[in-house]
């Protein structure tokens, strides 16, 4: 392993997560199986401050509607659970669902958070989309905006925020207590990685990303955002640690340098399709999950760049 403290940010997330009292951060997983997302409550049951971790608003493409039972289950489980949401965080401008963020702050309470590099994919899918001059792009739709290594904390939870970029530019890992929520980064050990030819993705930057999240003490809970079934695996799974990613991430395990990294990540990027809900995700997404503004009849439209991408 290479030394921890000539990255700061990275040595205030090991110092955390080896302090932290096991178990200390309580969570809940959602599993959404039409986008294979996984959506989070985390809370500290010392004080029941918590936060919401990328949550998907429904949205079913062929009709351009929208619904909310998936955050409405969250909303059930805060309020059985007697906890307080003072944070919506989120990993990453998704490309593949929609988030709640939005309609979940405006029943639970909660700031709009994200990494502060939301805004150089602000300024290439504003343009992108073509998006008018009521779109913003240094990121003051979200009401935080996270740098490399910025702590908070969710009651007595200490938090130490990563910027993992790769997959998009805006991509941060999120230390709790003593776990960790890795957002796209990375995958369970059989799948892998994330996808980095998206605009502003980069493999050489993923990888690296990857690896930084991987000097994290060995047996630290990494909680996954997303979940993809196998030919040997045909149930899901969105838990892991760093020891079982650095023996066994088929990408990125102990050995394998940027340069093979790189090269079979392009690979692979050059077979698959474009995710299906990409276009309506990402200009809500860059909203902070707000529509974009409605027009004179009173209807919200998305676009559909033609031949852009």
């Amino acid at each position: 392993m290479s030394d921890p403290s000539a990255d700061p940010a990275l040595a205030a997330a090991r110092e955390q997560l080896l302090g932290a009292a096991k178990g200390a951060a309580a969570v809940r997983a959602f599993f959404d199986p039409a986008t294979s997302t996984i959506s989070y409550v985390v809370h500290d049951p010392a004080t029941m401050r918590g936060a919401v971790i990328d949550s998907v608003l429904d949205y079913d493409a062929a009709s351009g509607r929208t619904s909310t039972a998936s955050a409405e289950a969250i909303v059930a489980h805060v309020r059985e659970s007697g906890i307080t949401i003072d944070w919506l965080l989120e990993t990453h401008a998704h490309a593949d669902h929609l988030s709640a963020a939005p309609w979940l702050g405006n029943i639970l309470g909660g700031t709009i958070a994200i990494g502060e590099h939301i805004r150089d994919v602000q300024a290439v899918f504003g343009d992108i989309f073509n998006a008018s001059a009521e779109f913003r792009r240094d990121g003051s739709d979200f009401g935080r905006l996270w740098a490399d290594g910025e702590r908070f904390a969710i009651g007595n939870l200490p938090v130490t925020v990563l910027h993992v970029p790769g997959h998009t530019p805006a991509c941060v890992a999120y230390a709790i207590g003593d776990i960790v929520f890795v957002g796209d980064t990375m995958f369970m050990p059989d799948y892998g990685s994330a996808r980095a030819d998206f605009p502003g993705g980069d493999a050489a930057q993923l990888f690296r990303s990857l690896r930084r999240i991987l000097e994290l003490p060995g047996d630290t809970p990494l909680f996954l955002c997303h979940d993809y079934l196998t030919a040997d695996r045909q149930a899901h799974c969105w838990e892991t640690t760093v020891a079982a990613q650095r023996t066994d991430n088929v990408h990125a395990r102990d050995g394998v340098t940027e340069t093979e990294f790189v090269a079979r990540r392009r690979a692979r990027d050059a077979g698959l399709s474009m995710p299906a809900l990409l276009l309506p995700a990402v200009q809500v997404n860059m909203r902070a999950g707000r529509l974009p503004p409605a027009e004179d009849n009173g209807v919200a439209y998305l676009k559909i760049p033609i031949d852009r991408l």
